[in-house]
């Protein structure tokens, strides 16, 4: 085995160096040791290191580039890899243009997760004023996942040249003096000063422009990793701006499109015939707004309007609406003392032949009609609500809560009302067979007689 000893982690001179010598030698890739410093990783390594080589050796472009950015990963193995590859390249056995070599593909993802670390450690270090004897000092901890510091540095002389700033990582220090880049070791996270006096001022700053009809939770933390939030001051908010977002969406859709909210339900449909809110009333026939009472106690909250529905202008018409009337029936429920509604006005379908197939609205389509179905809410007052299925919950609480493990439970609506969780009718229509049919009409008949008992309660209170 041969020992190849390089200064850093990060030192692509040394190992394009040694890889000169080692070629010239006709060393394989398996019969190398690297190691970085002093510290011995293999006990059966040779202390021989072969003389670098003071020629240097022709390699297409791209092999180069690839080569500097893969020294930065943090994998042990990159030394060898590279090499391997290298040797390959140099005895015609691989080309850098075949993507489909196992080999290219691995050293070309690992470059990726490098670029993608220093763009992490440019967007993401924050540095915090210290006052000291000779002036003020910026310093800022990060925690790279590779090693970037010294690739990366030059970015922050060229960005931030005219203060002195240090960033301190658990790898290596590096210290900009306004004049030259120093080195200094590893730090911990104790040395980082946690806070500074502008840090309230960017929270208001950052506050007021978030914009939460924007926030796409699963995108943000895919770019901003929660490892990272601590070095942030910002933040701080974003567990409560994202808790709030959805309340301070409907808020921006009410102030800036309806100034004016109606005061009757009858204005209110009015008002909902011209929504063009989202496109799902383009090829709708028309919005099926909700009926029943203004003043009723009990409204009930469906998805959609389906294809008869929509045909119809009416709530709940068609065959789930049919199994509705039975089931309310059943349990000694008046239909036309309650107010039933759907969380979407518009009939979202997919066409196929002559026939319309039902499609789920998707969460933009639902908080866009949110604000006929708060309004709806608003007017009639009721004392109970009852969620038929997933998208009347995510509607009415903002929540995207599964219906058979919350079946018959009360959560309260984003105004306040009391909410009863119960399946959609169309899921009783969907079932394989008889039997189970029949068993969850019984539980869904269940729940009715339990919300008809609740009602009752209220009566005699």
């Amino acid at each position: 085995m041969i020992t190849a000893r390089l200064a850093a982690e990060d030192d692509f001179d040394g190992w394009r160096d040694h890889c000169r010598g080692l070629l010239r030698l006709g060393a394989r890739a398996e019969d190398i040791v690297w190691q970085v410093g002093e510290h011995v990783d293999d006990l059966f390594a040779n202390a021989s290191v072969p003389p670098p080589g003071a020629t240097a050796i022709g390699v297409p472009p791209d092999f180069a580039t690839l080569a500097r950015s893969v020294i930065c990963h943090s994998d042990p193995q990159r030394f060898s890899l590279l090499y391997a590859l290298l040797a390959d390249l140099k005895a015609g056995r691989r080309r850098m243009e075949d993507a489909a070599d196992p080999l290219l593909r691995h050293l070309h993802c690992m470059a990726k997760h490098v670029r993608r670390d220093i763009h992490k450690m440019r967007a993401f270090v924050r540095f915090r004023r210290v006052e000291e004897e000779d002036g003020e000092h910026y310093i800022a901890w990060f925690e790279p996942e590779h090693h970037i510091v010294r690739h990366n540095s030059a970015f922050f002389v060229r960005r931030f040249a005219g203060m002195r700033w240090s960033i301190l990582t658990p790898q290596i220090s590096v210290h900009w003096d306004r004049d030259r880049l120093h080195e200094g070791p590893p730090a911990r996270k104790e040395d980082a000063p946690t806070e500074d006096a502008v840090e309230e001022q960017w929270r208001t700053y950052y506050g007021s422009i978030f914009n939460p009809a924007r926030l796409k939770v699963k995108a943000m933390l895919k770019e901003m990793p929660r490892k990272y939030w601590h070095n942030m001051p910002e933040t701080a908010l974003v567990p409560e701006l994202i808790q709030s977002a959805r309340n301070r969406e409907i808020a921006m859709i009410e102030t800036e499109l309806f100034p004016s909210a109606p005061d009757t339900l009858t204005s209110l449909r009015a008002d909902a015939v011209r929504c063009r809110r989202c496109p799902l009333y383009g090829p709708a026939t028309q919005i099926v707004f909700g009926e029943g009472p203004e003043n009723a106690r009990l409204m009930f909250v469906g998805e959609q309007p389906g294809d008869q529905e929509d045909l119809a202008g009416k709530p709940f018409v068609g065959p789930a609406g049919q199994l509705f009337d039975a089931a309310l029936a059943k349990a000694e429920i008046d239909r036309s003392q309650a107010y039933v509604t759907n969380a979407v006005k518009h009939f979202k379908f997919k066409p196929m032949g002559k026939r319309r197939i039902h499609e789920r609205p998707n969460v933009g389509e639902i908080n866009h009609c949110r604000w006929w179905l708060k309004r709806e809410i608003e007017l009639v007052k009721p004392e109970l609500i009852v969620a038929l299925g997933a998208t009347a919950i995510r509607s009415l609480t903002g929540k995207n809560l599964p219906v058979t493990a919350n079946r018959g439970q009360m959560f309260e609506s984003l105004e306040g009302v009391p909410v009863f969780l119960t399946v959609h009718p169309s899921f009783l229509l969907r079932l394989p067979d008889e039997a189970t049919v029949k068993a969850e009409k019984r539980r869904f008949l269940a729940d009715l007689q339990a919300v008809k008992a609740r009602m009752k309660r209220w009566v005699s209170v």
